[in-house]
C-alpha cells in the first residue's frame, strides 16, 4: 500500500491542474478520457488497497500515509497524513467507485457543452477533494477537504452561471453551508483548547480519560461539530440549499448526493464516534435532527413536481435515516445505509438525467407520462432503484433500512423508530407517485412534434455501462459485508428481542401500504389528489409542503431581507466616503507629478541642476 494512498488522491487532483489549464483548448475525448480516466485510476487503485488492507491487516488494524508537516507553529504542528482503516475505506470505495461510474456517465451526458473540460476540472477537484476528507489523520486536513468540496459546490452547481437564478443557488449553498462550517471551526478551536492537538486518534484516545459522560465540554465541542454535520449534509436548519442545488447538471447533483458532501457529515460523526458517545445529549441531538428532517423532507416530496428535486427531498431525508441510526448507536448500520444510499441514489439521479435530456430538458414530471415504452431500459433501471430506496425486499435499501429501524427499535428509542417508520411510508408514497405519473398514465407531451416527443437516448457504453453496474449493485449491494467488526463500541442493546420480533416486519408492510396507496391516488384515481389539493380544508397543508414549510421565506425574513435593508441604508455611510478619499489624494498627487513632465529640455536640465545643488547642501552641511 506504499505510496498507493498519494496517488489515489493525487490522480484528480492531477487531471484537476491539467484541464484547468488546458480548458477549451483540448477536445471533448481528450477531456473525457484525462477527467474520467483519473477517476478510474483512483477507483482501480482503491480496489487494491482495499484487497491488500482486507487480506493482510495492518497492525491496529490502521495504516498511515505521511506526506509532510503542514505546518510547524511552536507544538502544533498539523500534518499531512493520510488513514486508511475499515471506516475510511468504506467511503474510500464510494467516492472513487460511485464517483467513477458518474464521471463516466457525465462523459455521454455533458457531450457537446461549451465547458466540457471544465466541467470535469470541476468535478475532479471534487473527487480529490473528499478524498482528502476522508482520509484525514487530523481535523485540519479533514477541514481543509471540508472546505474544498464546499467550494466545488459552489463551482458545479452555479456551472451554468449565465443563468442568473443558477449563480443564486450557488451562492446560497455556499453560504448556507457556510454557517455550518463556522460552528465546527469554533469546535475545532474547543478540541484544541482541551487536548493541544487536532490529531484524530490522540483526541480520541484523550477524550474518554479527561472528560466524563455529560461533561459540558464534550457536549459543546460535539454540538459545534454537528453543526458542521448539519451544513453539510442538509439537515434541518440547514437544508434549505439542497433542493435549489438541483441547478447544476444531473451528474452534478448524483455526484453530490450519492458519493461526496451530503455523506460528509455522517462520515464526520461516526468517525468521532468516541467523542460522542460521552454526551448524550449530542447524540439526543443527532438523532432528533435526523427524525425531523426524514419527516420534513418526506411531506415536502409529496408536492413537488420538478423530478430532480423529488430525488433532492429524498436525499435529506434519507441523511435523516442515517442521522437518526447514529443517534441511536448504530454507527455500522449508519454507514450500511450510506452505501447502498449511494447505489440507489446515484442510479436514480443519472436515470433522471436520461429523461430530462429524452424530454428535452423537460423536468416537470406533470408534462411527462406513459415513457416506459419509450425509455424501456432507463424505466427499468429508475424502477429498480425507486424498489431499493422504499426498502422492497431483498433490494440493497431493505437491508441497510431495515437494519436501522431495528437497531432503532433495541435501543428503546420507539419515538425515533416511529419516526422512521412514518418516514417509510412516505417514501414509498412519493417514490412510486414519481413512478406512475412520469412512466404510466396518460402521454402529456406532444406526440406529433420531435420538439415534443421522447428521444431514445444514444446506445453508448459511457450511458448504458453506469447504469447497468448501479442497476446491478441496487439489487445486490445489501448483500456486502463491511469489515467494521471492531471499529465502533456497540451502544444498541436488545432490551426486548421478543417484541422487537414481533415488529420487525412492519418497515416493510409499511413500504408496501404506500406503494399500494400511491398507485390508488396516482394511477387508478388521479382525481383524488387533486380533489384534496384544491380543498379548502386540505389546500394550506398542501401549499405548507410545497414550500418545504416556509423554511425559505422564515429565512428571507429573519436574515436575508435586514441584512439587504442594512446594506442599502448604508451605502453611503461617512465610513465609505472617508475611504474615498484616499484614491482622490492619489489622484490629485498623481496629476500634480505628471505637471512636471512639460517635454521642455531647459525645466528638466533645470530641475536636474538644482536637485544636484540640493544634494551637495545636504552632503555639505550633514
Amino acid at each position: 500500500m506504499t505510496n498507493m494512498l498519494s496517488l489515489i488522491c493525487f490522480a484528480p487532483l492531477l487531471a484537476f491542474v491539467v484541464l484547468t489549464i488546458a480548458r477549451e483548448r483540448i477536445p471533448e475525448n481528450v477531456a473525457a478520457v484525462i477527467g474520467v480516466g483519473s477517476v478510474g485510476l483512483s477507483a482501480l487503485l482503491t480496489a487494491v488497497v482495499g484487497f491488500d488492507f482486507l487480506t493482510q491487516r495492518p497492525a491496529g488494524g490502521v495504516y498511515i500515509e505521511s506526506l509532510w508537516t503542514w505546518m510547524q507553529i511552536g507544538s502544533f504542528a498539523p500534518t499531512f497524513a493520510l488513514k486508511l482503516d475499515a471506516l475510511s475505506l468504506i467511503m474510500l470505495g464510494v467516492v472513487t467507485g460511485v464517483g467513477f461510474l458518474i464521471h463516466l456517465f457525465a462523459s455521454w451526458y455533458m457531450r457537446g457543452d461549451d465547458g466540457y473540460a471544465r466541467f470535469f476540472s470541476y468535478m475532479n477537484l471534487f473527487v480529490a477533494s473528499m478524498l482528502f476528507l476522508v482520509l484525514a489523520d487530523d481535523l485540519l486536513f479533514l477541514y481543509f477537504g471540508w472546505e474544498g468540496v464546499g467550494v466545488c459546490s459552489y463551482l458545479l452547481i452555479g456551472f451554468w452561471y449565465k443563468d442568473p437564478a443558477n449563480g443564486a443557488a450557488a451562492r446560497k449553498a455556499f453560504i448556507v453551508t457556510r454557517v455550518g462550517d463556522t460552528l465546527m471551526t469554533i469546535g475545532l478551536f474547543v478540541l484544541y483548547r482541551e487536548f493541544n492537538t487536532l490529531q484524530i486518534d490522540a483526541i480520541l484516545q484523550a477524550a474518554p480519560q479527561a472528560w466524563a459522560i455529560g461533561n459540558p465540554t464534550a457536549t459543546l465541542a460535539c454540538l459545534l461539530l454537528l453543526g458542521g454535520a448539519v451544513g453539510k449534509s442538509a439537515q434541518l436548519p440547514l437544508q434549505t440549499w439542497l433542493p435549489d442545488a438541483m441547478a447544476g447538471p444531473t451528474p452534478v447533483s448524483a455526484l453530490i448526493h450519492a458519493a461526496t458532501m451530503v455523506t460528509a457529515g455522517v462520515y464526520l460523526i461516526a468517525r468521532m464516534q468516541p467523542l460522542f458517545d460521552l454526551s448524550p445529549v449530542a447524540l439526543a441531538w443527532v438523532g432528533g435532527v435526523g427524525a425531523t428532517t426524514l419527516l420534513l423532507a418526506g411531506f415536502t416530496a409529496l408536492m413537488q413536481t420538478d423530478i430532480k428535486r423529488i430525488l433532492a427531498y429524498s436525499t435529506m431525508s434519507q441523511i435523516g435515516y442515517m442521522f437518526l441510526a447514529e443517534g441511536v448507536g448504530a454507527y455500522g448500520g449508519a454507514m450500511f445505509h450510506l452505501m447502498t444510499h449511494a447505489f440507489f441514489k446515484a442510479l436514480l439521479f443519472l436515470s433522471a438525467g436520461s429523461v430530462i435530456l429524452a424530454m428535452h430538458h423537460e423536468q416537470d414530471i406533470f408534462k411527462m407520462g406513459g415513457l416506459r415504452t419509450h425509455l424501456p431500459f432507463v424505466f427499468a433501471c429508475m424502477l429498480i432503484g425507486t424498489l431499493a430506496l422504499t426498502a422492497f425486499p431483498f433490494t440493497a435499501g431493505y437491508f441497510s433500512k431495515d437494519e436501522i429501524l431495528h437497531q432503532a427499535y433495541l435501543s428503546g428509542h420507539h419515538g425515533l423508530w416511529f419516526a422512521g417508520l412514518l418516514g417509510a411510508f412516505l417514501t414509498s408514497l412519493y417514490s412510486f407517485r414519481l413512478i406512475f405519473v412520469v412512466f404510466f398514465g396518460p402521454k402529456r407531451w406532444n406526440s406529433t412534434s420531435a420538439d415534443h416527443s421522447p428521444a431514445q437516448p444514444a446506445r453508448e457504453l459511457s450511458h448504458q455501462i453506469p447504469l447497468a453496474v448501479l442497476l446491478v449493485l441496487s439489487l445486490v449491494g445489501g448483500f456486502i459485508q463491511l469489515p467494521l467488526d471492531g471499529v465502533f463500541r456497540d451502544t444498541v442493546t436488545a432490551a426486548d428481542t421478543a417484541d422487537s420480533a414481533l415488529v420487525q416486519h412492519l418497515p416493510v408492510i409499511v413500504s408496501l401500504v404506500g406503494i399500494a396507496l400511491a398507485w390508488l391516488l396516482f394511477l387508478r384515481a388521479p382525481q383524488l389528489p387533486a380533489a384534496l389539493a384544491t380543498a379548502s380544508a386540505t389546500r394550506w397543508l398542501g401549499t405548507l409542503w410545497r414550500s418545504a414549510w416556509g423554511f425559505d421565506a422564515l429565512y428571507s425574513g429573519l436574515f436575508v431581507r435586514p441584512f439587504v435593508w442594512l446594506a442599502q441604508a448604508n451605502r453611503n455611510d461617512i465610513l465609505d466616503q472617508s475611504i474615498g478619499v484616499i484614491p482622490a489624494s492619489l489622484r490629485g498627487l498623481g496629476a500634480v507629478a505628471t505637471m512636471t513632465q512639460n517635454g521642455n529640455l531647459r525645466w528638466y536640465a533645470a530641475v536636474a541642476g538644482a536637485s544636484l545643488c540640493l544634494l551637495i547642501g545636504l552632503v555639505a552641511f550633514t
